[in-house]
């Protein structure tokens, strides 16, 4: 894949890579007038915080050209594989999407890579310096890719634990995931370590009626294996108390009125006396714990608990190398009722039974190959390009004493998770991406430098290399195929759509 990706350097970028330069010489600036031309900006990444960017970039600065890379061949990121199937009206914004792309100033360019090969099934790579000498501006908006571990005992050894990012990468038919092939038959509780909305996500796949999930987009794989799960209890657990928890009042409701799930009362010593004093929000997530869920935990098949307190010290396993329980240690709060409260270990032991397992602690965005050459420093313990709060990336200076110190790489930013972090929903997402677009077009009007490409031709200097490598690319009208094909075998299931689960089925589908 490294010799292909370096054929598609257009030839000047051959020249210009071949030779080590310094970070501070290896691009230019441009600060010249650019009102008589229009604004060629490439974004990587084809989710939320990329079409966000985007639409507003273009409605703020008339005639920009964006030409959007996407490592798949579907466009959506998150929309497509992160939101749960029963949740169908999260996905609208689909519609702002699809104006976008309809532009005459857009491109969609998917099954193209940016510097990064590793993950990608059969796609074409561009390296990231390359793309650098065709563009004014570069926008990173190509999320978390990676999950947090827990780093405990058993955790890598043992068969029936995941990261809840794979299981719903796996559900949402995610190619990455498409042979995760999950085993739900090994007995009757599952734990959720986690308790954000992402892993109240799991805990209702698990539990929800497969015929109300049949008609959502969730894949006929996840169906068919759901239907043999034995999971009858569920428990999503948490270092901290209810009210330190991330979870929203939508989803822990939902959760609340799934017919014939019951569920396990909170410890009551952990919620405040005076729940209507608590700010609106809070009070209504804390009101809904206590009063539960309406059908009797004794009289249903399913049920499921929030476990407070409770921080994993261990999976233990069975002989055959399947997970058997998880061992938990109580933990104390410092002040149960303040959000920010801190924790401590106890010395208390506590074992779940639990034959499958979900680490559901965060989502971790991951460099891209040519970052370092490129100048952009990326805070690899956060998880996060570093940046200026509004989007414009920081690039590596060093000082006399040799400590790194950041300022403004013209012409590059970031937007979405890789610039704050994992955290958040879609709307929040738009807000944080339009930030970004207006701080490009901030920049744009105002004169300050960006980078002065080879020709400034985009795609245009591009695609010629990566054609010839005998890659296919992708564009929108192809992803429109895509679409159609897979609501065709959704019609004939009786849903809005079967996803194609394999890169090569959609490259077919496109053909």
């Amino acid at each position: 894949m490294a010799s292909i990706a370096k054929s598609w350097l257009c030839a000047s970028c051959r020249r210009k890579t071949a030779v080590s330069l310094p970070i501070r010489s290896r691009y230019s600036y441009s600060t010249a007038s650019r009102h008589d031309r229009p604004l060629r900006m490439a974004v990587v990444g084809s989710g939320p915080a990329g079409f966000y960017t985007a639409y507003r970039v273009m409605s703020k600065v008339p005639k920009t050209k964006v030409d959007m890379f996407e490592a798949l061949p579907v466009p959506y990121g998150l929309v497509r594989f992160g939101v749960a199937p029963d949740h169908p009206e999260v996905k609208n914004c689909q519609d702002k999407f699809q104006e976008v792309a309809s532009s005459p100033n857009f491109t969609f360019i998917g099954n193209v890579s940016i510097g990064n090969t590793g993950g990608h099934f059969a796609g074409c790579t561009i390296p990231l310096a390359s793309v650098l000498h065709h563009y004014d501006a570069v926008v990173f908006a190509y999320g978390a890719s990676k999950d947090k571990k827990l780093d405990i005992p058993g955790e890598s050894e043992l068969q029936g634990i995941y990261s809840a990012r794979e299981f719903v990468g796996w559900y949402n038919g995610l190619p990455e995931y498409a042979n995760l092939a999950p085993d739900l038959t090994k007995g009757d509780e599952a734990v959720i370590i986690g308790q954000g909305n992402v892993a109240l996500d799991v805990a209702r796949m698990l539990l929800e009626n497969v015929d109300v999930l049949r008609k959502s987009d969730i894949t006929e794989v996840a169906i068919e294996a759901l239907l043999k799960s034995r999971i009858k209890k569920v428990h999503i657990v948490g270092r901290r108390g209810p009210m330190q928890a991330a979870f929203t009042i939508k989803e822990v409701r939902e959760l609340m009125k799934l017919r014939g799930v019951g569920f396990q009362n909170v410890d009551m010593s952990l919620m405040p006396d005076e729940i209507s004093k608590l700010p609106r929000a809070r009070r209504r997530l804390m009101e809904i714990i206590m009063k539960g869920s309406t059908a009797n935990i004794d009289e249903t098949p399913k049920s499921w608990s929030l476990d407070f307190c409770l921080s994993p010290t261990e999976f233990l396993g069975r002989s055959d190398g399947s997970l058997e329980s998880t061992v938990f240690e109580r933990t104390l709060l410092s002040s149960p009722f303040d959000p920010s409260s801190s924790v401590t270990s106890t010395t208390e032991k506590l074992t779940i039974p639990s034959s499958v397992a979900f680490r559901s602690i965060g989502y971790k965005s991951v460099t891209l190959p040519g970052f370092d050459e490129a100048g952009i420093l990326f805070n690899d313990r956060k998880g996060i390009i570093e940046n200026d709060g509004m989007g414009r990336v920081l690039r590596i200076n060093k000082d006399e004493s040799n400590t790194q110190q950041g300022s403004h790489l013209p012409g590059v930013y970031c937007a979405g998770w890789v610039k704050r972090g994992p955290t958040g929903v879609i709307a929040s997402t738009m807000e944080d991406a339009f930030s970004t677009g207006d701080a490009i077009a901030s920049d744009w009007n105002s004169e300050v430098p960006f980078i002065q490409g080879e020709s400034n031709s985009g795609w245009e200097a591009l695609r010629s290399g990566v054609e010839n490598g005998k890659c296919q690319v992708i564009q929108w009208e192809d992803w429109q195929k895509i679409d159609k094909a897979e609501k065709e075998r959704g019609v004939r299931v009786g849903k809005e759509r079967e996803k194609f689960t394999s890169t090569k089925e959609m490259l077919a589908a496109a053909s």
